[in-house]
């Protein structure tokens, strides 16, 4: 059953094979034996891909919850004397691991050096489709109801305007958000449709909404800070910034507008989550309540 699942969540052979370290024809054996002592075919198999037939869409609902409870079952027990251990698989947005994330996790694997790491990096608004299986998905903004789906909030994630002392020097920096309309502003696509994301600036109680028009618009944040960076115009970035404003690279526009707050998720398929992955959720949330530190490394 376990072995089913993993090749059903991953709707490959040779990715659950590498998830479980077993040789791809090993694990299609095993899963061919399940289906005959079932009389049924839970997969229907092309040169192309994979998918489930019905009989397996049903097996895979009733048999994850199984193999989930068994797996706690058996780390809870182990847990009484031993520390979280294992591989822990999370998806997450790119930039905002390297820029939050790699720090926060070296601190972790300081405090349980057992647990090993695999780490799925893509664009914000696909960090929950990336084909991989996983324990964890870091999510950020506003989630799309799913029951199926189990979502705790870690909290929230300011965003900032910057742009390089040459495109300022060039064009001069705004005073108002009203003034952005005449500036070169980085679009940022995180919608499914593609649109750009509109910047929804707040000064205390003041409010102002601004679309981003320019000649660059990116789905991924790394992107845009570079050609920030390069002096293409301005662009609405998360996380600490301060090597680049230290060195020059780039400058803070409208120091006293922000964008967001945009909520933080941790987001999982069952709440019964192995000892890791739960030790980890709670150094997500001590960190997140310090306002991700960049001193997380030393925790």
């Amino acid at each position: 059953m376990e072995l089913f699942a993993e090749v059903a969540k991953a709707r490959s052979f040779s990715r659950a094979a590498l998830v479980l370290g077993l040789p791809k024809s090993t694990l299609s054996r095993r899963v061919a034996e399940l289906e005959r002592s079932l009389g049924l075919s839970l997969l229907t198999r092309s040169t192309r891909k994979m998918e489930l037939t019905g009989a397996g869409e049903i097996y895979l609902e009733r048999c994850l919850r199984v193999v989930e409870e068994a797996q706690v079952a058996h780390e809870e027990l182990q847990a009484l004397t031993a520390t979280p251990s294992g591989l822990l698989r999370i998806n997450m947005p790119a930039t905002f691991a390297t820029d939050v994330m790699a720090e926060i996790l070296l601190g972790f694997s300081r405090l349980h050096p057992e647990v090993a790491f695999h780490v799925n990096l893509a664009s914000l608004e696909h960090a929950d489709r990336v084909a991989e299986p996983c324990d964890l998905t870091i999510k950020i903004g506003d989630l799309p109801d799913s029951s199926s789906r189990i979502a705790r909030t870690l909290g929230a994630l300011r965003v900032h305007l910057y742009a390089s002392e040459a495109y300022l020097s060039a064009h001069g920096a705004p005073t108002h958000p009203s003034e952005l309309a005449g500036h070169e502003c980085i679009g940022f696509r995180a919608q499914d449709n593609g649109a750009s994301t509109r910047w929804q600036l707040v000064r205390g109680n003041e409010q102002a909404s601004v679309m981003p028009g320019s000649r660059f618009s990116v789905n991924e944040a790394g992107m845009a800070r570079r050609l920030a960076v390069l002096g293409a115009g301005i662009a609405a970035l998360g996380g600490d910034q301060t090597e680049l404003e230290s060195s020059g690279g780039l400058r803070r526009v409208l120091p006293e507008w922000s964008l967001g707050p945009f909520p933080v998720h941790v987001v999982t398929e069952t709440r019964l989550l192995p000892a890791r992955a739960r030790a980890f959720v709670e150094y997500l949330i001590a960190c997140l309540a310090e306002g991700w530190p960049a001193s997380a490394a030393t925790r």
